[in-house]
């Protein structure tokens, strides 16, 4: 049954458009937290963008997102349906790492999206091989074309991308059998004692933030990480992760259900600045995970393919900085990355 305000029927479905009357009880509320919460089977962001095309009107005028309703203010709402949605070329840099005409491998800056979604609708990695390459494999849809698997915004490093759907689907297979190696660079706020180890713990969706994942539940999905300690500076560990399986923020929220989190993770529990040496470093900007090496058969010739990700250069610095305040050589981090630098 459709819900009722002020007397009249608001319907989710196109034609006619639906018109409504702002009582007391809502007046000062922002217009699209209103909608929002008259029409709880569409998302704040198709409402926003309900208002952004101009198919809402209060009174006779079309108006704003954050808008304050008044009392006896007729809302007159065209629901319709979102235009399918399909990826366009956009000139955007990026540093490919090999490429033939199966697919490409790319080294992805972190701050990019992989793909368009939540809000995102532009200047995503896709964009960008659009522009580059012209077509890629249609497998995964017109939103993510050649995509096999992703990561975070904020993660930097190697990531391979299929031009064309055979290849996509020998390449997701083998994601699916878990037979593509992956590694990690991580820095980690704390210090490990062992220098090796693994971590089995489940992954589940924060119940009470669902932004994020925890490992710290009995239920949820199988997990694993196997990691080394590459170089330990001061209160800081620098490791090489290998997730064995693919959850959301796998590596993030081991660490931090270990104790650990990633620096610049505020997320997960980090402070947003780190203190060494007696300084206080100014925010990182981002999460310090790098995906340094991917390992796979190539979808053609079955010839085992390895490919890296040289450490970003901010992350990079940003170890140099803190060797410098803990009276560290230099060449001892670089040694440590020796491989992935």
């Amino acid at each position: 049954m459709p819900e009722r305000i002020s007397g009249q029927a608001l319907h989710s479905s196109s034609g006619t458009p639906q018109r409504v009357t702002v009582s007391v009880a809502d007046a000062g509320r922002r217009l699209d937290l209103y909608l929002a919460s008259r029409l709880p089977e569409l998302s704040r962001t198709r409402i926003q963008e309900l208002i952004d095309e101009g198919r809402v009107r209060v009174g006779d005028l079309p108006p704003k997102r954050a808008q304050r309703i008044a009392t006896g203010d007729v809302i007159e709402i065209e629901m319709a349906p979102r235009a399918a949605l399909a990826a366009s070329p956009e000139e955007i840099p990026i540093e490919l790492l090999y490429e033939d005409d199966d697919l490409v491998v790319v080294n992805k800056p972190a701050g990019m999206v992989v793909h368009a979604g939540a809000g995102v609708s532009s200047g995503t990695l896709v964009n960008a091989l659009l522009y580059r390459l012209g077509k890629l494999s249609a497998e995964a849809g017109m939103v993510r074309p050649g995509i096999v698997h992703r990561l975070d915004r904020g993660t930097s490093g190697v990531l391979v991308v299929a031009r064309h759907d055979v290849a996509h689907r020998a390449l997701a297979e083998q994601f699916r059998a878990r037979t593509v190696h992956k590694t990690y660079i991580a820095l980690l706020t704390g210090r490990l004692a062992r220098d090796a180890g693994t971590i089995g713990l489940p992954i589940a969706r924060d119940p009470r933030r669902r932004t994020r994942m925890t490992a710290r539940l009995r239920s949820g999905r199988e997990a694993r990480t196997d990691w080394r300690v590459l170089f330990r500076l001061g209160n800081f560990t620098l490791v090489a992760a290998e997730p064995h399986t693919g959850r959301t923020h796998q590596i993030r929220a081991h660490f931090a259900a270990a104790g650990h989190p990633l620096v610049g993770d505020t997320l997960y529990g980090a402070p947003a600045r780190a203190h060494a040496g007696g300084i206080s470093f100014a925010a990182l900007g981002r999460v310090f995970l790098h995906a340094a090496k991917l390992g796979f058969a190539h979808p053609h010739s079955g010839v085992p393919l390895e490919v890296r990700a040289p450490l970003a250069k901010e992350l990079h610095a940003y170890l140099y900085e803190l060797a410098g305040a803990l009276g560290i050589d230099r060449r001892q981090v670089d040694a440590a990355l020796r491989g992935y630098l």
